[in-house]
Protein backbone atom coordinates (compact mmCIF):
# COMPACT_ATOMS: atom_id res chain seq x y z
CA UNK A 1 0.00 0.00 0.00
CA UNK A 2 1.32 3.91 -0.21
CA UNK A 3 1.73 6.33 2.61
CA UNK A 4 -1.38 8.07 3.93
CA UNK A 5 -1.05 12.09 3.39
CA UNK A 6 -2.24 13.87 6.91
CA UNK A 7 -5.08 16.14 6.26
CA UNK A 8 -5.22 17.14 9.81
CA UNK A 9 -7.34 16.91 13.47
CA UNK A 10 -10.71 17.43 11.98
CA UNK A 11 -12.68 17.53 15.47
CA UNK A 12 -11.17 18.16 18.58
CA UNK A 13 -13.15 17.93 22.01
CA UNK A 14 -13.59 20.86 24.05
CA UNK A 15 -16.99 20.72 25.55
CA UNK A 16 -19.01 22.00 22.88
CA UNK A 17 -21.81 20.05 24.62
CA UNK A 18 -22.61 18.88 28.14
CA UNK A 19 -22.01 15.61 27.02
CA UNK A 20 -18.86 15.82 25.51
CA UNK A 21 -16.76 16.57 28.42
CA UNK A 22 -13.48 15.46 26.99
CA UNK A 23 -11.98 12.51 24.15
CA UNK A 24 -13.60 11.54 20.95
CA UNK A 25 -13.00 8.74 20.08
CA UNK A 26 -13.49 5.53 17.48
CA UNK A 27 -14.91 7.26 14.40
CA UNK A 28 -16.96 5.54 11.71
CA UNK A 29 -17.97 7.41 8.58
CA UNK A 30 -21.61 7.91 7.37
CA UNK A 31 -21.93 9.00 3.57
CA UNK A 32 -24.88 11.39 3.44
CA UNK A 33 -24.89 13.08 -0.31
CA UNK A 34 -22.59 14.90 -2.11
CA UNK A 35 -19.14 15.09 -0.32
CA UNK A 36 -20.99 15.20 3.26
CA UNK A 37 -20.09 12.80 5.71
CA UNK A 38 -21.57 12.10 9.65
CA UNK A 39 -18.99 11.03 11.72
CA UNK A 40 -20.32 8.85 14.65
CA UNK A 41 -18.09 9.29 17.83
CA UNK A 42 -17.60 8.66 21.40
CA UNK A 43 -16.86 11.03 24.03
CA UNK A 44 -16.70 11.03 27.76
CA UNK A 45 -18.51 12.49 30.82
CA UNK A 46 -16.97 13.99 34.16
CA UNK A 47 -16.64 10.06 35.15
CA UNK A 48 -15.44 8.88 31.91
CA UNK A 49 -18.60 6.91 30.51
CA UNK A 50 -19.15 7.17 27.10
CA UNK A 51 -21.85 7.86 24.96
CA UNK A 52 -22.29 8.32 21.24
CA UNK A 53 -23.24 11.08 19.01
CA UNK A 54 -21.83 12.80 15.55
CA UNK A 55 -20.68 16.03 13.63
CA UNK A 56 -21.24 16.43 9.82
CA UNK A 57 -18.80 17.25 7.33
CA UNK A 58 -17.55 18.08 3.98
CA UNK A 59 -14.72 16.92 3.03
CA UNK A 60 -13.21 19.45 0.34
CA UNK A 61 -13.81 21.42 3.79
CA UNK A 62 -13.03 19.23 6.13
CA UNK A 63 -12.11 22.10 9.28
CA UNK A 64 -15.51 23.54 8.80
CA UNK A 65 -18.42 21.66 11.38
CA UNK A 66 -21.24 21.29 9.74
CA UNK A 67 -23.61 19.99 12.60
CA UNK A 68 -23.35 18.36 15.51
CA UNK A 69 -25.83 17.06 17.89
CA UNK A 70 -27.31 18.45 20.90
CA UNK A 71 -27.57 14.96 22.66
CA UNK A 72 -26.27 11.43 22.04
CA UNK A 73 -27.58 9.48 19.77
CA UNK A 74 -26.86 6.37 22.01
CA UNK A 75 -26.50 7.06 25.98
CA UNK A 76 -26.08 4.68 28.69
CA UNK A 77 -28.14 1.22 28.82
CA UNK A 78 -30.43 0.67 32.49
CA UNK A 79 -28.63 -0.24 36.01
CA UNK A 80 -27.44 -3.44 35.56
CA UNK A 81 -27.40 -4.16 31.86
CA UNK A 82 -23.65 -4.87 29.62
CA UNK A 83 -23.55 -1.10 28.78
CA UNK A 84 -24.41 0.54 32.10
CA UNK A 85 -21.24 2.03 31.85
CA UNK A 86 -20.44 3.47 28.79
CA UNK A 87 -21.08 2.76 24.52
CA UNK A 88 -18.35 3.42 21.95
CA UNK A 89 -19.06 3.60 18.35
CA UNK A 90 -17.88 0.32 15.67
CA UNK A 91 -19.70 0.18 12.36
CA UNK A 92 -22.84 1.55 10.78
CA UNK A 93 -24.85 -0.34 8.45
CA UNK A 94 -27.58 1.08 6.19
CA UNK A 95 -30.38 -0.97 4.49
CA UNK A 96 -32.99 0.82 2.93
CA UNK A 97 -34.68 2.91 5.49
CA UNK A 98 -32.85 1.74 8.15
CA UNK A 99 -29.66 2.40 10.08
CA UNK A 100 -28.08 -0.28 12.35
CA UNK A 101 -25.11 0.88 14.53
CA UNK A 102 -22.82 -1.80 16.22
CA UNK A 103 -21.11 -0.41 19.48
CA UNK A 104 -19.39 -1.62 22.40
CA UNK A 105 -21.09 -1.75 25.69
CA UNK A 106 -19.27 -1.10 29.21
CA UNK A 107 -19.63 -2.04 32.47
CA UNK A 108 -17.16 -2.37 35.44
CA UNK A 109 -16.01 -5.35 36.57
CA UNK A 110 -15.09 -6.94 40.06
CA UNK A 111 -12.38 -9.09 39.82
CA UNK A 112 -11.09 -7.21 36.31
CA UNK A 113 -11.22 -3.49 35.66
CA UNK A 114 -14.02 -3.57 32.58
CA UNK A 115 -15.97 -5.73 30.75
CA UNK A 116 -17.24 -4.77 27.40
CA UNK A 117 -18.95 -7.13 24.91
CA UNK A 118 -20.68 -6.44 20.86
CA UNK A 119 -24.59 -4.33 21.37
CA UNK A 120 -26.79 -3.18 18.44
CA UNK A 121 -29.30 -0.25 17.82
CA UNK A 122 -31.68 0.39 15.09
CA UNK A 123 -32.44 3.92 13.57
CA UNK A 124 -35.75 5.25 11.79
CA UNK A 125 -34.88 8.55 11.21
CA UNK A 126 -31.56 8.52 9.04
CA UNK A 127 -29.38 8.16 11.76
CA UNK A 128 -30.10 11.23 14.01
CA UNK A 129 -31.28 8.89 16.67
CA UNK A 130 -31.02 4.92 17.49
CA UNK A 131 -33.04 2.45 19.64
CA UNK A 132 -31.80 -0.55 21.16
CA UNK A 133 -32.44 -4.20 19.33
CA UNK A 134 -32.49 -6.18 22.07
CA UNK A 135 -31.35 -4.91 26.34
CA UNK A 136 -28.17 -7.46 26.17
CA UNK A 137 -25.56 -7.85 24.20
CA UNK A 138 -25.91 -9.49 20.60
CA UNK A 139 -22.12 -11.59 20.65
CA UNK A 140 -22.04 -12.25 24.53
CA UNK A 141 -19.49 -14.62 26.17
CA UNK A 142 -19.03 -17.93 24.83
CA UNK A 143 -16.77 -20.46 24.20
CA UNK A 144 -15.43 -19.07 21.57
CA UNK A 145 -15.29 -15.92 23.49
CA UNK A 146 -15.29 -16.77 26.95
CA UNK A 147 -14.19 -12.72 28.47
CA UNK A 148 -15.26 -10.18 26.23
CA UNK A 149 -16.50 -8.98 22.26
CA UNK A 150 -16.39 -5.67 21.10
CA UNK A 151 -15.33 -3.12 18.36
CA UNK A 152 -17.19 -5.25 15.25
CA UNK A 153 -16.67 -4.06 11.46
CA UNK A 154 -19.33 -5.31 9.41
CA UNK A 155 -19.80 -6.01 6.21
CA UNK A 156 -22.73 -6.92 3.73
CA UNK A 157 -22.01 -9.16 0.62
CA UNK A 158 -24.52 -11.16 -1.42
CA UNK A 159 -26.96 -11.38 1.28
CA UNK A 160 -24.23 -12.81 3.95
CA UNK A 161 -23.08 -10.63 6.88
CA UNK A 162 -19.51 -10.63 7.69
CA UNK A 163 -18.47 -9.37 11.26
CA UNK A 164 -14.41 -9.28 12.08
CA UNK A 165 -14.63 -8.34 15.87
CA UNK A 166 -11.91 -8.02 18.89
CA UNK A 167 -12.56 -11.43 21.14
CA UNK A 168 -10.05 -11.13 24.27
CA UNK A 169 -7.94 -14.22 25.05
CA UNK A 170 -7.28 -13.88 28.88
CA UNK A 171 -6.47 -11.50 31.35
CA UNK A 172 -3.16 -11.87 32.61
CA UNK A 173 -1.38 -10.05 36.29
CA UNK A 174 1.03 -6.86 35.25
CA UNK A 175 2.54 -5.16 37.44
CA UNK A 176 -0.25 -6.14 40.42
CA UNK A 177 -2.80 -5.57 38.08
CA UNK A 178 -4.77 -7.51 35.48
CA UNK A 179 -3.93 -6.60 32.08
CA UNK A 180 -6.29 -7.47 28.95
CA UNK A 181 -5.40 -9.48 26.08
CA UNK A 182 -7.71 -9.30 22.61
CA UNK A 183 -6.95 -9.81 19.14
CA UNK A 184 -9.31 -10.18 16.24
CA UNK A 185 -11.75 -12.93 15.41
CA UNK A 186 -14.28 -13.15 12.48
CA UNK A 187 -18.49 -14.29 12.38
CA UNK A 188 -21.19 -14.63 10.19
CA UNK A 189 -24.74 -13.79 9.97
CA UNK A 190 -28.19 -13.98 7.71
CA UNK A 191 -29.74 -11.27 9.29
CA UNK A 192 -27.37 -8.98 11.18
CA UNK A 193 -28.19 -9.80 14.55
CA UNK A 194 -28.01 -13.62 14.76
CA UNK A 195 -24.56 -14.29 14.74
CA UNK A 196 -22.28 -17.87 14.00
CA UNK A 197 -18.67 -18.14 15.55
CA UNK A 198 -16.10 -21.12 15.48
CA UNK A 199 -12.93 -19.40 16.79
CA UNK A 200 -11.70 -18.45 13.07
CA UNK A 201 -8.52 -15.60 14.57
CA UNK A 202 -7.97 -13.21 11.55
CA UNK A 203 -5.34 -11.35 13.32
CA UNK A 204 -3.27 -12.91 16.32
CA UNK A 205 -0.05 -11.46 18.15
CA UNK A 206 2.97 -10.40 16.46
CA UNK A 207 5.01 -10.78 19.53
CA UNK A 208 4.75 -11.51 23.63
CA UNK A 209 4.91 -8.08 24.00
CA UNK A 210 1.89 -7.37 22.29
CA UNK A 211 -1.55 -7.78 24.22
CA UNK A 212 -4.14 -5.59 22.57
CA UNK A 213 -5.20 -6.09 18.52
CA UNK A 214 -8.25 -3.79 18.18
CA UNK A 215 -10.76 -1.97 16.03
CA UNK A 216 -10.50 -3.59 12.51
CA UNK A 217 -11.50 -1.60 9.58
CA UNK A 218 -12.00 -3.85 6.63
CA UNK A 219 -12.28 -2.74 2.55
CA UNK A 220 -12.42 -4.33 -0.45
CA UNK A 221 -9.53 -2.87 -2.89
CA UNK A 222 -7.76 -3.29 -5.80
CA UNK A 223 -8.97 -7.21 -5.95
CA UNK A 224 -8.48 -8.49 -2.07
CA UNK A 225 -9.66 -7.95 1.47
CA UNK A 226 -7.33 -4.54 3.05
CA UNK A 227 -7.60 -4.30 7.03
CA UNK A 228 -6.61 -2.06 9.04
CA UNK A 229 -6.57 -1.97 12.87
CA UNK A 230 -4.46 -0.68 15.73
CA UNK A 231 -1.93 -2.80 17.92
CA UNK A 232 0.20 -2.41 21.14
CA UNK A 233 2.83 -3.55 23.47
CA UNK A 234 4.09 -0.20 25.01
CA UNK A 235 1.43 2.10 22.54
CA UNK A 236 -0.90 1.85 19.89
CA UNK A 237 0.07 2.19 16.52
CA UNK A 238 -1.58 1.56 13.28
CA UNK A 239 -1.43 -2.22 11.38
CA UNK A 240 -1.82 -3.47 8.17
CA UNK A 241 -3.26 -7.47 7.04
CA UNK A 242 -4.17 -8.42 3.76
CA UNK A 243 -6.63 -11.34 2.50
CA UNK A 244 -7.85 -12.85 -0.51
CA UNK A 245 -11.36 -13.58 1.26
CA UNK A 246 -11.61 -12.38 4.18
CA UNK A 247 -11.07 -15.80 6.12
CA UNK A 248 -7.07 -15.77 6.05
CA UNK A 249 -4.91 -13.06 6.51
CA UNK A 250 -1.16 -11.70 6.22
CA UNK A 251 -0.33 -9.07 8.18
CA UNK A 252 2.38 -6.82 7.45
CA UNK A 253 2.40 -3.76 9.55
CA UNK A 254 4.90 -2.10 7.40
CA UNK A 255 2.32 -1.32 5.32
CA UNK A 256 -0.06 -0.02 7.43
CA UNK A 257 1.24 3.33 6.07
CA UNK A 258 1.09 5.76 9.29
CA UNK A 259 3.06 6.35 11.75
CA UNK A 260 3.22 8.85 14.54
CA UNK A 261 3.73 12.27 14.27
CA UNK A 262 7.20 14.19 15.76
CA UNK A 263 4.98 16.38 17.42
CA UNK A 264 1.84 17.57 18.15
CA UNK A 265 -1.80 15.87 18.94
CA UNK A 266 -0.97 12.46 17.23
CA UNK A 267 2.72 12.33 18.15
CA UNK A 268 2.63 9.79 20.82
CA UNK A 269 0.06 7.32 19.57
CA UNK A 270 -2.18 6.31 16.42
CA UNK A 271 -5.75 4.30 17.43
CA UNK A 272 -9.09 3.37 16.40
CA UNK A 273 -8.98 3.72 12.29
CA UNK A 274 -11.68 4.13 10.22
CA UNK A 275 -10.99 3.44 6.71
CA UNK A 276 -13.33 4.48 3.51
CA UNK A 277 -13.94 5.25 -0.15
CA UNK A 278 -14.91 8.02 -2.06
CA UNK A 279 -14.77 9.31 -4.99
CA UNK A 280 -11.99 6.89 -5.95
CA UNK A 281 -10.08 8.28 -3.11
CA UNK A 282 -9.21 6.31 0.28
CA UNK A 283 -9.35 8.43 3.38
CA UNK A 284 -8.74 7.30 6.62
CA UNK A 285 -10.22 8.91 10.09
CA UNK A 286 -8.04 8.15 13.49
CA UNK A 287 -7.19 8.75 17.01
CA UNK A 288 -4.28 10.52 18.05
CA UNK A 289 -2.72 10.74 21.93
CA UNK A 290 -4.94 9.68 24.80
CA UNK A 291 -7.05 7.16 23.06
CA UNK A 292 -9.53 9.99 21.40
CA UNK A 293 -8.11 12.79 23.95
CA UNK A 294 -6.61 14.80 21.24
CA UNK A 295 -9.71 14.39 19.19
CA UNK A 296 -9.82 12.92 15.24
CA UNK A 297 -7.44 13.10 12.43
CA UNK A 298 -8.23 12.61 8.58
CA UNK A 299 -6.28 11.37 5.97
CA UNK A 300 -6.15 10.18 2.04
CA UNK A 301 -4.03 7.54 0.69
CA UNK A 302 -1.54 9.18 -1.76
Amino acid sequence: MSKWKRIGPIFQPERQRPWIVSHAALPVADHLDGDRFRVYFSARDERGRARIGYFELDLTTPFDLLALTDIPVLGLGPLGTFDDNGVTSAWVVTRGARKFLYYSGWTTGGTVPFRFFIGLAASEDGGRSFGRISAGPILDRSDVDPYLTGSPCVLVERGQWRMWYVSGTAWEEEGGRPRHRYHIKYAESQDGVRWQRSGTVCVDYASPDEYAIARPTVIWHEGRYRMWFCCRGAAYRLGYAESPDGFRWERDDAQAGLNVSVEGWDSEMLAYPFVFHHRGALYLLYNGDGYGRTGIGLAVLE
